[in-house]
């Protein structure tokens, strides 16, 4: 994954358009792209900020997190349920949210789904 420009050169890019710079004129003076001197200078407009916003990183466990207690109280009452059935009973209450996230969730929270000594052994296992 490609890391951010400096913020320096961010911030000498903004500077040179509002001295009266057009964007592509200090695109070409600093050897950037275009698009990039207009990100730039927006993003200084709109915010006030020639940094870049942090890259990577978790962007949605907060409305799992947000939904916990919905997630464990439906879990609690049918604990044998496969993710895929507890996703779509979650539906049912409307939160929409995949396989992965509530494996991520159970895990967080130290949760594990073990199965129950009256689960049948699988096929494979028998002799």
């Amino acid at each position: 994954m490609p890391s951010a420009l400096s913020a320096d050169l961010r911030e000498r890019v903004v500077m040179a358009i509002e001295a009266g710079a057009s964007r592509r004129e200090a695109a070409r003076r600093f050897e950037v792209s275009p698009a990039s001197a207009v990100r730039w200078h927006e993003s200084f407009v709109q915010e006030g900020r020639t940094q870049a916003k942090p890259m990577g990183g978790d962007q949605r466990s907060h409305a799992v997190e947000a939904q916990a207690m919905l997630i464990r109280r439906t879990y609690e009452g049918q604990p044998g349920l496969f993710l895929h059935e507890l996703r779509d009973r979650l539906a049912e209450h409307g939160l929409r949210v995949g396989v992965s996230s509530l494996s991520r969730f159970f895990k967080r929270h130290g949760i594990t789904r073990k199965k129950t000594p009256a689960t049948r052994p699988s096929r494979i296992g028998r002799t």
